[in-house]
């Protein structure tokens, strides 16, 4: 039974809450990083270098069997080795500003904390310096 009590001290903890809480945050917002990427950016990315589509840049390397059309989709389905580095660019864009996104929120929050003024150490009492004076001038 011991180390069913360890378990729920472990996570009751608050900081195993905070981290469940922020892992579920996380997942949610790297969605919409996503979409921001994938549905905002790159099109218009896109539209600026010529109409360009990321998820379909592709590489085949394999050999396509015949009637099977040239899609990126078409080809994962029938097995044919694809290097699929549209998709690398996708994830590496979201990547990047969902790293910049995280570094602007620790800067505010470390920004927002309070900093706790180091305070200076209290003043020697009187009678400690005169004690410590006539103990230095014994020794002399």
């Amino acid at each position: 039974m011991g180390m069913m009590q360890e378990f729920k001290e472990f996570a009751i903890k608050g900081s195993v809450v905070d981290l469940a809480v922020g892992v579920i945050i996380g997942a949610a917002f790297g969605k919409i990083v996503d979409s921001v990427v994938s549905d905002l950016i790159l099109p218009l990315v896109g539209a600026v270098i010529g109409k360009l589509d990321f998820s379909n840049l592709y590489i085949v390397l394999g050999n396509v069997p015949a009637g099977t059309a040239t899609t990126l989709d078409a080809l994962k389905k029938a097995g044919v080795p694809v290097w699929a580095y549209g998709n690398f660019i996708t994830v590496a864009v979201n990547f990047a500003i969902l790293a910049f996104i995280i570094f602007l929120m620790i800067k505010q929050i470390n920004r927002l904390k309070k900093e706790t003024p180091v305070a200076a150490p209290a003043a020697t009492p009187e009678d400690v310096v005169l004690l410590r004076e006539i103990r230095d001038s014994l020794r002399k």
